[in-house]
C-alpha cells in the first residue's frame, strides 16, 4: 500500500490536475461487470411501479433475507421491546446525540414573512413543511452494524420542519428481522414507520407507493450506487436530498499538525469504502512524510484494512502546496465533503474556504465528531457537488409558497404595463384579465 505524494506549485500542475479530475470522475455508475447500473435500476423501478409489495418481497429474498414475509411493517410493540432491550448508557447515548443534533437544527428553520406597501398590497413567502417523507437507512453489513447516525441524521431534520408523516426503509438481516439497535433509535425518535426493506427497490416503493406503503413527498438518505441511482432516477416525482457519492476527507495542515492524529482522520474515511478518498494538503514536508508513514502503519491494524489499502492506494494522496493559500485554493478545487483545517490558526482560513460540504476546524475537531454527535448533519455533498449544494437539513424537508395580495392601487395604477409586457409574449388573454380590473 502506498499513497501518493504529490509536491505541486499551484492546483494546475499537470500531475495535480489529472488527479483532482479522477477523484471527481470515481462516482461513474458501473458495477464492474460491464452492465450500466441505470440500465438495472430502471427496471427494478419499473417493476415495483407495475407488481408493487409482489416485486419488493421477491427482491428482498433474493437479495436480504430469504425466508421474509409481509408485512414489512415492524409493529410499535417490536421497536418498544427493542428500546427496552438495550442498556441504559446505550439509550442515554442516543438521546444525548439526538439533541445535540435537534439543537443545531431547531437553529436553521426558515420562517413565513410578510412586507406590506405603501399602496397596500402584502407580499410574502409561506414556509411550510412536506406532508410525508421517505427516509434510506443503510442496513451495514448485513443489519450487524446499524447506522443508527443514519437515522438520526435524517429524521431529526425532517421532525424539526414539521414533517407529520416520516416513513423509514432498511435492509433486514438475512432472518427477516432488523437490528434492535436501529430499532431503537427509531421508537426513540417517535418514528411509528419502519419498513424491513431496503434497495433501489424500496426507493421506488417511497416514490411510487405499494399497497403496505404509501408514497412520500422527499426521499432521503445515504445509500450504495443502486440506491443512489434510484434516487436520481425518481427525482421530480419526488424530492431528495442529494445524489450523494463515496466518501472524502480533506486535512489542511501546517506544521504545528499532529501527524499521527492527521492519519488517524483520514483513515476515517478511508475505511468506508474502496472509493473513498482521504487528501492531506500541506505545507510542511516533514509532516507530509510522517502522515504517509503513519498511514501505511494505521490502516495495517485496523479490521477494515484492505478497504482502507484499496482506498490510499487508489483515490488519496498527500500533497504538499509552498504556502496555505495554494493550499486553500486546492481545497475549493476539490470541494471535499469533509475539510479539516489542522494549522495554528484555522479561523484565519475560513472566510477563504468557499466550497466543502463541513468544514471542521483546529485538533479538536474531527470528522467523527461531526458524523455522530456534534450537530451539524453528516449528509453531505460528494465528488465536487459542494461548489453548488448543501447538507441534508431542515430546508430539504419545506417548501416555500409565494403570497401575492395586490391591492386597487397597485393593480389599476400598473394595469397597462402589465398589459403590455403580455402582449410583448403574445398572450392576450394575460393583457385583458389585468385591464379589466384598471
Amino acid at each position: 500500500m502506498s499513497c501518493r505524494i504529490l509536491k505541486i506549485k499551484s492546483p494546475a500542475d499537470p500531475e495535480a490536475a489529472a488527479f483532482f479530475r479522477r477523484l471527481a470522475e470515481r462516482g461513474n455508475p458501473s458495477d464492474g461487470s460491464g452492465e450500466n447500473v441505470e440500465s438495472q435500476v430502471r427496471a427494478i423501478l419499473a417493476d415495483v411501479r407495475e407488481r408493487g409489495d409482489a416485486a419488493l418481497l421477491e427482491r428482498t429474498r433474493a437479495f436480504d433475507a430469504p425466508e421474509m414475509t409481509m408485512p414489512f411493517a415492524v409493529p410499535q410493540e417490536e421497536m418498544a421491546r427493542a428500546a427496552a432491550s438495550i442498556s441504559g448508557a446505550e439509550r442515554s447515548v442516543i438521546v444525548e446525540a439526538a439533541s445535540h443534533i435537534r439543537a443545531f437544527h431547531e437553529a436553521q428553520k426558515d420562517k413565513s414573512w410578510f412586507i406590506t406597501r405603501e399602496d397596500g398590497s402584502i407580499l410574502g413567502q409561506k414556509v411550510d413543511p412536506v406532508d410525508r417523507a421517505g427516509l434510506y437507512v443503510p442496513g451495514g453489513k448485513g443489519g450487524n452494524t446499524p447506522l443508527i447516525s443514519s437515522m438520526l441524521m435524517g429524521a431529526i431534520p425532517a421532525q424539526v420542519a414539521g414533517v407529520k408523516e416520516i416513513a423509514v426503509v432498511t435492509p433486514p438481516r438475512a432472518d427477516g428481522t432488523l437490528n434492535p439497535y436501529m430499532l431503537a433509535a427509531a421508537y426513540l425518535l417517535d418514528i411509528n414507520e419502519v419498513y424491513r426493506v431496503g434497495g433501489p427497490w424500496s426507493i421506488a416503493a417511497l416514490a411510487y407507493g405499494t399497497k403496505e406503503i404509501r408514497p412520500v413527498d422527499v426521499i432521503a438518505g445515504p445509500g450504495n450506487i443502486f440506491v443512489t441511482t434510484a434516487k436520481k432516477l425518481v427525482q421530480g416525482k419526488v424530492g431528495i436530498d442529494m445524489i450523494a457519492g463515496p466518501s472524502e476527507i480533506l486535512v489542511l495542515a501546517d506544521e504545528s499538525a499532529n501527524a499521527e492524529w492527521v492519519a488517524a482522520d483520514m483513515l476515517s474515511q478511508a475505511e468506508h469504502d474502496k472509493l473513498a478518498s482521504a487528501v492531506l494538503v500541506t505545507t510542511s514536508s516533514l509532516l507530509a512524510d510522517r502522515v504517509a508513514s503513519a498511514l501505511e502503519r494505521r490502516a495495517a491494524e485496523l479490521p477494515r484494512a484492505d478497504i482502507a489499502r484499496a482506498s490510499l492506494n487508489d483515490w488519496s494522496a498527500v500533497i504538499q502546496v509552498p504556502d496555505l493559500s495554494v493550499g486553500v485554493a486546492v481545497a475549493n478545487l476539490i470541494a471535499p465533503e469533509h475539510m479539516e483545517v489542522c494549522t495554528a490558526s484555522p479561523w484565519t482560513l475560513l472566510p477563504a474556504i468557499r466550497h466543502a460540504g463541513a468544514v471542521f476546524l483546529g485538533p479538536y475537531s474531527p470528522e467523527p465528531v461531526g458524523d455522530y454527535y456534534a450537530g451539524p448533519n453528516h449528509v453531505l455533498p460528494t465528488l465536487g457537488t459542494a461548489r453548488h449544494s448543501s447538507a441534508l437539513s431542515v430546508q430539504t424537508f419545506c417548501k416555500k409558497t409565494s403570497v401575492i395580495a395586490a391591492s386597487r392601487e397597485f393593480t389599476g395604477c400598473h394595469a397597462s404595463s402589465i398589459a403590455l409586457l403580455a402582449r410583448l409574449e403574445g398572450l392576450e388573454a394575460h393583457a385583458r384579465s389585468v385591464e379589466l380590473r384598471s
